[in-house]
């Protein structure tokens, strides 16, 4: 009988030991949220000692948390009797500590994992709370790495390299979506197009980079007169367009006006040179009449053309 008291007490000893001991912070609440265990993970990251830590209340001891959303949780698993998840990206922490990860040092704070897990008596009552902190610092910084880098590569994917601008294919995709979103929405836009006059001559004159600076400059002066809810991208070579979103035929040709405007007043410094360009613009309202995107840009495109055939530098509007 003895053999199996002190069999007992040796697991006992050698549970605890464990708990104390796990690479997990491990608190145990009563009802009432007083501490009945803090292991040693919780005293290492906290500062706090078990001996302190215990028989306080956890809100008084720790004032940093999160005390009603961790209330009603704590609430919910004492009432169902069912454990809790709670992942870093729903909350980065729960515990204020600071990251000690030898991979991940440069990060500002511990992200955790917490598990939430209802504890019973002998007699089947649940009368206390597990509380399971999980340090995923180095998982959570890699996932937030690939993300970032993915949605570099997905920029990259979408972005013209010469003007920073949106590049053809996923500025045809934005013209498809504000399409589809005028038949949904009834709301009206405009789509202009334009390129550089005589850019040719350019290229034949002063090389490919004086060029490719006119290309840049001329990107550069769109970027300034497009509204943050517009989508300007270069579509090919020295040409351009602009979906000026909820924006009229009318309007949209003032606003083409004053970009025509500035472009010829641009002088761009090239060496020993002062460059000088005029741009050709055509402009098409969205209509019911259109059967397709493409149809919408093709009447843009045919202002274009008539802007270029009347003698160019100037705004033709598809009628």
């Amino acid at each position: 009988m003895t053999g199996g008291i002190n069999q007992e007490i040796e697991d006992l000893h050698w549970n605890l030991g464990l708990l104390q001991n796990l690479e997990v912070g491990l608190v145990v609440l009563d009802r009432d949220s007083y501490i009945c265990m803090w292991n040693g993970f919780m005293e290492n990251h906290s500062g706090i000692s078990a001996s302190k830590a215990i028989h306080q209340n956890l809100f008084s001891l720790y004032p940093e948390l999160p005390a009603p959303w961790l209330q009603k949780q704590i609430e919910a698993v004492l009432l169902l009797s069912n454990t809790a998840y709670i992942s870093w990206e729903q909350r980065p922490y729960l515990f204020p500590f600071k990251s000690h990860r030898p991979i991940t040092g440069s990060a500002p704070y511990m992200y955790q994992n917490v598990t939430l897990i209802p504890l019973s008596s002998p007699t089947g009552q649940i009368d206390h709370i597990g509380i399971l902190i999980y340090d995923v610092t180095d998982n959570a910084i890699g996932q937030q790495k690939l993300e970032a880098a993915n949605q570099q590569l997905q920029s990259l994917s979408r972005t013209d390299g010469l003007t920073g601008l949106n590049n053809r294919a996923y500025w045809q995709e934005c013209l498809e979506k504000e399409f589809d979103r005028f038949a949904r929405q009834q709301e009206t836009s405009s789509v202009i197009m334009f390129d550089i006059d005589h850019f040719k001559k350019v290229n034949d004159s002063y090389g490919h980079q004086a060029g490719d600076m006119v290309i840049q400059t001329i990107a550069q002066t769109l970027g300034q007169y497009v509204r943050k809810t517009d989508i300007a991208g270069r579509y090919g070579g020295e040409e351009f367009g602009a979906i000026l979103v909820g924006t009229c035929g009318e309007n949209a040709k003032v606003f083409a006006e004053r970009l025509r405007s500035a472009v010829e007043a641009t002088v761009m410094p090239y060496g020993e040179h002062r460059l000088s360009v005029t741009i050709s613009v055509g402009i098409a309202e969205v209509t019911f009449e259109q059967a397709s995107a493409l149809e919408w840009l093709e009447q843009a495109d045919q202002a274009l053309y008539t802007s270029k055939q009347n003698g160019r530098n100037q705004v033709t509007r598809f009628e």
